[in-house]
């Protein structure tokens, strides 16, 4: 099996996974907002945000909530995050880990549940504006942009089709 960067993350997952082992899996959702290019139908963009703590780029996204669905809460978040309104996939995309590191150091797996949402509107204003830098890239760029290799699978392989 070629190795696309899913066991080093899975391995470092694990060493946080194995010092939070009385901790449930703590789970978020996301969104991988994508948009046609305009000067060529066929080719997607993808929205990336900056994260406000360490300006890295990343998708919108955020904890999960109680007796929400999942891909209610990353059209939410991208809302809230990029002010982008839109029409978000019920099932979900794939899923990716990292180690949430808090602001005491602590270091807590999560595991991110993304959806697909086709961008209809981009708002000026928006609970976050101001706070992150957006920028469009293509699905190879995205991927090479951030930091968690399951993300960076994902992106690469991001298409859209209607329901």
């Amino acid at each position: 099996m070629p190795d696309d960067g899913r066991i080093k993350g899975l391995s470092r997952l694990a060493t946080v996974s194995d010092q939070r082992s009385r901790v449930q899996v703590i789970s978020q959702c996301a969104a991988i907002c994508v948009r046609q290019k305009l000067d060529s139908p066929e080719s997607l963009e993808i929205l990336l945000i900056t994260s406000r703590d360490s300006g890295r780029w990343v998708i919108p996204k955020g904890w999960a909530i109680p007796k929400k669905r999942p891909h209610k809460v990353a059209a939410l978040e991208a809302w809230e995050e990029a002010g982008v309104r839109g029409r978000v996939k019920k099932n979900s995309a794939g899923y990716y880990t990292y180690a949430k590191v808090l602001k005491n150091g602590e270091r807590f797996p999560i595991v991110v549940q993304v959806h697909l949402l086709q961008v209809t509107e981009l708002i000026d204003e928006y609970p976050e504006s101001g706070q992150r830098e957006l920028r469009w890239f293509s699905p190879q760029d995205a991927a090479a942009a951030v930091d968690e290799p399951e993300l960076k699978a994902l992106l690469r392989n991001t298409c859209y089709e209607s329901d």
